[in-house]
């Protein structure tokens, strides 16, 4: 059988009407795409489309320089969304982020944010089928590596980078170690401790050191018992509120009064106050998010409930076996409750006058007097004699130009912000414009610790979102530490944490307080929005 000769491209010239096929011509590459006009093919959809949709369309962002696979851009967003509940980002920005990186990637999704979980659909028009995942992590606030998460988000959706190149950049930060050692974190907790107790519950030079003390102990269980004992972890809360209740009033029991009960036991604790929850929580039901709102919310309220519960056990467990000095606060109680009330009748014996019958012949008169406290030399709940050296007084008030921007600097550091940073100096400046503001508003407005505490996240929210929009940083982030220092100031300005007696008392203070600070940021988020385009990203820049 005769072998058929091999026959080439170029043999074709031979035959009789042919045409010679080159390497990149669309009928040998079989692109028969590549042929049509994109401009005339963007000219058919928009003309079968009615005005909004032509403008809307026109409007949208796109991805077009940095286009990867269906596949990279589905797993950065998964990436994303682990990212941000690693590092602590509140709910509502959790799922607001994600469906605008779906929008600008042109990814089918849809996401759903529950406390703990957070659910990622992606859907297939032509296969008709959906692929659904289920991410859950534990979160802690982590300012740095937020920061670094919502740069890379903005890179992603401002075509700077591909999905391919953030998703590598997202899991190496997963997998970093924090900024600081434990060693540092301790000496952080100390140092926040013993600041706050002079500057928001009156504490004495010698109060703040045993506050300080009582954070060391409180961050040392935290870091090297709770994360790696689970049975612990559940009794935790309850277990350092009893011990360091205990503690403080067995020190302020000492006949010369040299420690204050209510600075020492509020200081101590504040970093387990579920302050930033309730926050979020807040936030989260004001913006109609009821699930993660009322579940964080109610978790709130009982892990309240827990401290009053452990505090006021852990008093009572001290005042079991000193009597003396249980009636010694019972008779000061009886003291600053005690109203003297006289009464009698009076008879006019003096007719001279010439309308004698406009004056009643008998009557009544009653004169009540209450003691009060500034009798007992007490002030913020704390015993101070004028009598005592300095260092059992209270810090005097131009103290709080000095230790508030350390605070507020030792704060920033505490949650994990980086100490070489541009947003640093940032978190400092909006912390003390908020504390300003705050207490020039309790200078004028007397127990109203929700009023006071919406003007103190009005400023907040009002530097913040200049910050963002005019400077290109992170909202978010530059106000956390401001919003965060709010809550002890204004548990402080209701006689402080253990002044209620119960947890109930102790929850609803707090409630009062997030409250106005929620209002304070939705108000500065409503202004800001009235002068400038909407983002791309969450609704609310908190």
């Amino acid at each position: 059988m005769p072998t058929r000769p091999t026959l080439r491209r170029t043999s074709t010239d031979a035959s009789i009407n042919s045409q010679v096929l080159e390497d990149d011509d669309p009928r040998y590459t079989k692109e028969f795409e590549s042929l049509e006009d994109k401009q005339e093919v963007e000219r058919d959809i928009l003309r079968k489309m009615d005005y909004r949709a032509r403008r809307k369309h026109q409007q949208r962002v796109r991805i077009e320089f940095n286009i990867v696979s269906m596949i990279e851009r589905q797993e950065f967003l998964l990436r994303l969304a682990r990212a941000l509940m690693a590092f602590g980002s509140p709910s509502h920005r959790i799922e607001s982020q994600l469906v605008a990186a779906a929008r600008i990637l042109d990814v089918e999704a849809e996401f759903i944010h529950l406390p703990g979980v957070t659910i990622c659909s992606f859907g297939d028009q032509e296969s008709g089928c959906s692929d659904t995942h289920f991410i859950r992590c534990s979160s802690r606030l982590v300012l740095g590596s937020l920061h670094r998460v919502h740069v890379i988000y903005r890179s992603v959706v401002h075509d700077e980078i591909s999905a391919t190149t953030a998703k590598e950049r997202l899991s190496d930060l997963l997998a970093a170690p924090p900024p600081y050692s434990a060693f540092v974190r301790f000496i952080l907790a100390f140092s926040l401790s013993a600041l706050i107790c002079p500057l928001a519950f009156g504490g004495s030079f010698l109060d703040m050191w045993i506050a300080g003390l009582g954070g060391l102990a409180l961050a040392t269980l935290q870091i090297c018992v709770m994360s790696k004992s689970s049975t612990h972890a559940n009794v935790f809360e309850i277990t350092v509120a009893i011990v360091m209740s205990f503690i403080a009033r067995g020190l302020s029991s000492i006949r010369t009064r040299v420690f204050c009960y209510t600075a020492i036991s509020s200081s101590a604790i504040i970093g387990i106050l579920p302050g930033y929850l309730i926050l979020l929580s807040s936030l989260e039901l004001a913006s109609k998010n009821i699930v993660c709102g009322s579940v964080k919310m109610v978790y709130a309220l009982i892990y309240m409930l827990f401290l009053g519960f452990g505090l006021q056990i852990g008093s009572d467990f001290y005042l079991l076996f000193d009597h003396t000095t249980r009636a010694k606060l019972n008779a000061l109680e009886k003291s600053l409750a005690n109203t003297v009330t006289l009464s009698g009748t009076w008879l006019s014996d003096n007719d001279t006058h010439l309308n004698a019958t406009d004056i009643p012949v008998l009557g009544t008169w009653t004169f009540t007097h209450s003691l009060q406290p500034e009798r007992h030399h007490i002030v913020d709940g704390c015993f101070r004699s004028p009598d005592a050296p300095w260092y059992m007084q209270q810090f005097p008030w131009w103290t709080a130009f000095m230790i508030v921007p350390v605070f507020s600097l030792l704060s920033s550091l505490g949650n994990l912000q980086p100490l070489r940073s541009r947003e640093l100096p940032v978190m400092v400046i909006i912390s003390c414009a908020s504390y300003a503001s705050n207490k020039i508003a309790n200078h004028y407005i007397f127990n109203r610790s929700d009023v006071v505490s919406a003007i103190g996240a009005f400023t907040i929210g009002l530097l913040g979102n200049i910050y963002s929009r005019k400077m290109g940083g992170t909202a978010f982030t530059s106000m956390v530490t401001g919003v965060l220092f709010l809550v002890p100031s204004g548990l402080s300005q209701s006689g402080g944490i253990t002044a209620h007696g119960n947890g109930i008392d102790i929850g609803g203070a707090m409630i009062a307080v997030t409250i106005g600070i929620t209002v304070g940021l939705f108000m500065s988020q409503a202004l800001v929005y009235m002068f400038g385009s909407r983002k791309n990203a969450a609704a609310f820049s908190f």
